[in-house]
């Protein structure tokens, strides 16, 4: 059984021994999501694709804002749960139990650092590389977990990387997060030789030893035996960031789509209004009438706002109905999946909607299908660099990368790895620029 005195620390990966002088009052957890928000990777996150292609006339969420949101939410999730756990548990008044909230706002800050340009597609044209491209050649001179690690390529474990991986050029330690909070973004605490059908896995093989050293502070629940892939129970806090991540994109995406005109206000406020019983339904209605508001995107956006607000409350009480089960590494499914009736197939009718008519939409469909393009000539070309770095086209070609990745590693696996990272950290727009000049689309123009 986890407990809380031990999951909550704010031993910082990197600094454990050491003790930095304060210049104020911010706490640890406070100090990561600063580190988070005023960060480099995070204010690209500006020019990466949500679901939606970048705004033109119409403005529409990317990973920035929709990372803003997420830890909006996770900060009500985590301050709302604490509260009653202390209420629960009067013994932990004097633990860091009250920092919940600022534990999850941050994870949630993080949860989409690592994923690459143009969503899922990206992420599956780095995939593809390895296990149907070019790529797939160098199977036989790396190691099994290696390739397991770059065939189940995954934004989730890409973010773990970036938040401990020390890049050259970066400053010493890189982002020195605390425990707690590094263990919070792992939504998938197993290696990518667990991680089965789904493909899912939350750490690559060079963080695996960190990943370990976390768990063994946290007294995370190991599950697996010395001579199996490695999988751990997550670490609470998890759920809670899992839930406000699916809160919003589920939610928000609905208002992106009206917005966008891909599906009609009588069908979204249809949808969003069939998360409440009948009285509450009616109350909402008539709110909006004494209100005067007219405007049918304004009418969503209130909509919007009570069913989130519904949505939140009720991962409150299904994360304290279910707390001895996450402790104890026994729960199952989301917090989504244990709330009451009504929002739930509510919340259920609106994933198949979105399915659906946004998802496979052909502004999206446009979208993957350029940016999967895109990303798969990107890596062949810096992959084949990296590969043969001797070639006069591969020093051109390694001389665009930064210096912060370790393209000129005498390890083979380092330097693929170096092209993923530089790949995977790249904006929708600024990859485009990259293939239209090393595809020869376009000159620069001094």
């Amino acid at each position: 059984m986890m407990n809380w005195q031990q999951l909550i620390s704010n031993k910082r990966l990197g600094q454990e021994h050491r003790h930095p002088e304060r210049h104020d009052d911010r706490t640890e957890f406070k100090r990561d999501y600063d580190r988070l928000i005023f960060s480099a990777p995070f204010r690209r996150l500006q020019n990466k694709t949500q679901v939606f292609p970048l705004p033109g006339s119409i403005f529409v969420h990317n990973r920035l804002t929709h990372s803003l949101e997420v830890a909006s939410v996770g900060m009500s999730l985590g301050n709302d749960v604490a509260q009653q756990l202390l209420r629960r548990h009067p013994e932990l008044t004097n633990s860091l139990l009250s920092e919940i909230g600022q534990i999850v706002s941050a994870a949630c800050l993080a949860h989409d650092m690592g994923n690459p340009p143009f969503g899922h597609s990206g992420e599956k044209a780095i995939q593809s590389f390895f296990t149907e491209g070019p790529g797939l050649r160098l199977q036989s001179e790396v190691s099994p977990q290696f390739w397991s690690d770059v065939t189940h390529f995954e934004g989730n474990a890409n973010a773990f990387r970036l938040l401990t991986h020390q890049f050259q050029g970066r400053r010493p330690g890189g982002f020195v997060m605390t425990y707690s909070t590094l263990a919070s973004i792992v939504k998938y605490p197993f290696s990518s030789m667990a991680a089965g059908k789904k493909g899912k896995f939350g750490f690559f093989d060079s963080e695996k030893d960190l990943y370990m050293r976390i768990a063994s502070e946290l007294g995370l629940i190991r599950k697996s035996g010395d001579n199996e892939p490695l999988r751990y129970c997550r670490h609470p806090l998890v759920w809670l960031v899992e839930a406000a991540d699916d809160i919003c994109y589920e939610i928000m995406d609905i208002e992106d789509a009206h917005k966008l005109k891909i599906i009609s206000y009588s069908d979204t406020s249809t949808m969003l209004l069939k998360f409440f019983d009948e009285s509450t339904r009616q109350r909402i209605e008539n709110r909006i009438v004494e209100e005067g508001v007219t405007d049918n995107n304004e009418k969503v956006v209130y909509l919007r706002a009570c069913v989130i607000g519904l949505l939140e409350s009720e991962c409150v009480q299904a994360f304290l109905n279910h707390e001895d089960e996450i402790l104890s590494g026994t729960f199952e499914g989301s917090l989504i999946d244990h709330i009451s009736e009504i929002p739930h197939e509510a919340y259920r009718r609106c994933c198949s909607i979105s399915v659906e008519h946004i998802y496979r939409s052909k502004p999206v469909l446009d979208v993957e299908l350029s940016g999967y393009q895109i990303i798969q000539t990107l890596m062949e070309k810096f992959i084949e660099a990296a590969v043969h770095p001797e070639r006069f086209y591969s020093r051109q070609l390694i001389g665009r990368v930064s210096s912060q990745y370790d393209i000129g590693a005498d390890n083979l696996e380092t330097r693929i790895m170096a092209v993923i990272d530089y790949i995977s950290g790249m904006t929708d727009v600024y990859a485009l620029d990259e293939y239209q000049k090393i595809s020869g689309i376009s000159l620069p123009i001094v």
